[in-house]
């Protein structure tokens, strides 16, 4: 009895599954395994994390900062107040305090959601947030940790293909 090429193929198909069966695995099964990881991996790539984080602490950070400001960026009287009791910082007078808190709430964020500049703006914000850690509010530490954690990832890798610290390298070094 002769065996046609396409009974070859399918018997070939049927004894490497009853092999991997017996086996317990086998490179199919390992693909498919990993299949659900690579298809996440294409759907959440790393700019995409990395802009999430980015536009996720920025907005924190910015309408904390709209809170010490009336229009544009004049500081409220309350925020003035607010620096020389609840938020005292040793060494820096609270006038001082109040301008560079709203101004850094202001500009860091925006740095960070345009992607500019954006390891040195999240190491300004995670600084602010050891700040207000160790002086003002101690007891917030799980909220500071989730800053943190936001924060981090930017500071170790940069803002990511979806920036313009990327688009700036990309034309400074030709790429």
């Amino acid at each position: 009895m002769m065996i046609s090429s396409g009974q070859r193929t399918a018997a070939a198909a049927r004894d490497r599954i009853t092999a991997g069966t017996k086996a317990g695995t086998t490179a199919d099964s390992k693909a498919r395994t990993l299949a659900p990881s690579a298809w996440l991996a294409r759907l959440l790539p790393p700019s995409l994390l990395l802009l999430v984080a980015r536009c996720g602490i920025a907005a924190i950070f910015f309408l904390s900062g709209r809170t010490k400001v009336a229009g544009l960026l004049t500081i409220k009287d309350s925020t003035y107040e607010l620096f020389r009791t609840d938020y005292a910082l040793p060494l820096i007078p609270p006038e001082v305090a109040a301008h560079l808190a709203a101004y850094s709430e202001h500009l860091f964020p925006i740095l960070l959601v345009l992607g500019l500049f954006t390891r040195s703006a999240a190491a300004a914000l995670f600084g602010m947030t050891a700040v207000i850690e160790i002086f003002v509010y101690p007891d917030a530490w799980p909220t500071h940790l989730s800053w943190a954690g936001l924060l981090l990832p930017l500071i170790a890798n940069g803002a990511g293909a979806w920036s313009l610290d990327h688009l700036l390298r990309r034309r400074n070094t030709g790429r």
